[in-house]
């Protein structure tokens, strides 16, 4: 069943804002506001990062769930594998999009439903990623395009690929993720960014930034003591609960 997407929308400026941190930066400061468990919020590493050389990528999700073993009951034709009517559905969904497709079968990923044509296809829909816990292929080719990849496996074959059911909550890497939730990825894997507090979210970013500078450089100073450390990082904690 296709939900109703409420995406709260932030600026193209307030989105450019997380483009240069990185999902750890992102992740150290949604814990200083207290709006979830430390422990969730962001997929396992069984989710990875197919172009690591890629900056982060942040935007709305998209969401679909596909099975790739078994033919669709619905049709043996090669253009099962295409879906106008999910096609449209993702263009519901504010821009930039990512797309996150759950792989239901057991085990997941026998084949790839993004592969070359489908990156080209949904970027042409205005998506800059794909989060999967099934496989991907073409990675050569998808990788000079610019859009990027997070998934589970590497497929030879898209096998019996096919979309049955989306704009729906899904479930990748132990994340739950629901269309239109706002979604960032790098290297070191994908979170959700709690929409409530993402405007504030790049500020904290930059503070937890400069904290990690003062210590960094306290560590690789000629004259580095233990006390000194301490100091520091007294001041820190002092600063931090202010």
């Amino acid at each position: 069943m296709v939900q109703t997407i409420k995406a709260n929308r932030l600026t193209p400026a307030q989105l450019d804002e997380f483009r240069p941190l990185s999902t750890c930066v992102t992740a150290s400061a949604i814990e200083t506001f207290g709006v979830r468990l430390h422990n969730k919020g962001f997929a396992d590493s069984r989710i990875r990062c197919q172009f690591k050389q890629s900056p982060p990528v942040v935007g709305y999700a998209a969401t679909a769930r596909i099975r790739s073993a078994n033919p669709p009951m619905e049709s043996h034709d090669y253009f099962y594998y295409y879906r106008a009517d999910w096609w449209n559905q993702i263009l519901t969904i504010p821009a930039p999009r990512i797309v996150v497709i759950e792989d239901l079968d057991d085990p997941a990923g026998l084949g790839a439903f993004v592969g070359a044509v489908h990156a080209h296809i949904l970027q042409a829909l205005g998506c800059i990623a794909l989060v999967t816990n099934g496989s991907v292929r073409d990675i050569t080719e998808i990788e000079s395009t610019g859009f990027q990849l997070f998934a589970s496996n590497v497929s030879v074959s898209h096998a019996y690929a096919h979309v049955f059911d989306f704009g729906g909550k899904v479930r990748v890497g132990g994340l739950d993720i629901a269309p239109g939730e706002l979604v960032q990825g790098d290297l070191h894997g994908v979170q959700t960014i709690p929409v409530e507090i993402a405007d504030k979210l790049p500020a904290a970013a930059r503070e937890i930034l400069e904290r990690r500078k003062r210590l960094i450089d306290i560590c690789r100073s000629d004259d580095f003591s233990v006390e000194k450390l301490q100091e520091i990082m007294r001041q820190e904690e002092k600063e931090s609960s202010a």
